[in-house]
């Protein structure tokens, strides 16, 4: 099954149904021993993940760090994951589009966290995981918990944040278009519940740092474009009332973290590199980004009150709008 399965220490580990502590500190010294994880020693401990229904403490930690330590390290360049890695890791934690435990979730989010750079492909399946859980009532994270489908609350939040960060690293990596997505689809599904108040803040950052950044804005580290603001802190828990907190409290904040195109194109001038502030300099927001708005913003219905802010901060932000969002920007005029 696995060049680890097949070592003697732990071929007796294949037909007990607990993992205890001092089989963890043996498997320790066996993966650990020579300083590299193979593919074969990470799939080995998948398949006593699997097999193991009784697992000590010691486990979870364990596993996570030592097939982290294989998707991560272990190809050259360290901390960069191969698509073929992102590809074996999806195939081998999904059951059906879902990964099937508590500690595969935080596995694949400890990955994106360790990583310096990762296929987008990886971030999307995290953030779906969580949009599993809050709009269908499925996977891991319904085990044992009290999360009710519908709607989003203060754990899920952090954890879509801390998705949302990881995979951005210490770069100035913007929100893609399927990050993007996933979070509309959560909005739409869950915009009737009664979701933490924390949501709102991040659906709009998240959003605005994906227009923003297509808009020619140079995009800020995901840890200050995404970290949680303190008008947010003593905010009711309801949804009404957000909109004009966030106008009054919190745009001008979420403005700073950004640098203007014109704020670029200056700093390059005074650098007296005339070419590259022409190549920086700002598109408008453009005939797809509008469109792909469109699609996603109060299609047949009012506008929800985190969808009004974040259009009021487009229309604060881009110097230039489409008119195809003319008609949407005018119902926050």
């Amino acid at each position: 099954m696995g060049e680890l399965i097949m070592s003697a220490p732990v071929a007796g580990l294949t037909s007990k149904s607990r993992i205890a502590a001092e089989d963890v500190a043996m498997l320790r010294h066996e993966v650990f021993g020579d300083g590299v994880v193979t593919r074969g020693e990470a799939e080995a401990l998948f398949a006593l993940d699997a097999t193991a229904k009784d697992k000590c403490q010691e486990w979870p930690p364990f596993f996570v760090e030592a097939v982290t330590d294989y998707i991560v390290h272990q190809e050259k360049p360290s901390g960069y994951i191969s698509q073929d890695n992102a590809d074996w890791l999806i195939r081998t934690i999904s059951r059906d589009g879902m990964v099937d435990s508590r500690t595969e979730l935080e596995l694949l989010v400890h990955v994106l966290e360790q990583a310096k750079s990762s296929p987008s492909q990886l971030c999307v399946y995290a953030l779906e995981q969580v949009a599993h859980a809050v709009i269908d009532g499925k996977g891991p994270l319904m085990l044992g918990g009290t999360l009710a489908p519908g709607l989003i609350a203060q754990a899920e939040v952090e954890l879509l944040r801390r998705i949302l960060h990881a995979h951005g690293g210490d770069g100035n990596i913007a929100i893609t278009r399927a990050e993007a997505g996933v979070l509309f689809k959560i909005n739409e599904c869950t915009a009737q519940g009664h979701n933490d108040p924390s949501w709102n803040e991040l659906f709009v950052k998240a959003i605005a740092n994906f227009v923003m950044c297509s808009a020619g804005y140079e995009a800020p580290t995901r840890d200050v474009a995404l970290r949680r603001d303190a008008f947010l802190e003593h905010a009711d828990p309801g949804i009404g009332g957000f909109f004009s907190r966030m106008i009054s409290g919190g745009l001008a904040g979420i403005m700073e973290a950004y640098r203007s195109p014109g704020d670029v194109e200056a700093e390059w001038e005074a650098k007296n590199r005339a070419a590259e502030a022409l190549a920086r300099r700002a598109e408008t927001v453009d005939a797809g980004e509008a469109g792909w708005l469109i699609e996603h913003i109060g299609v047949d219905r009012p506008l929800y009150e985190n969808e009004r802010a974040l259009l009021t901060l487009i229309k604060h932000a881009s110097p230039e709008i489409h008119p195809a969002l003319r008609p949407l920007l005018d119902k926050v005029a």
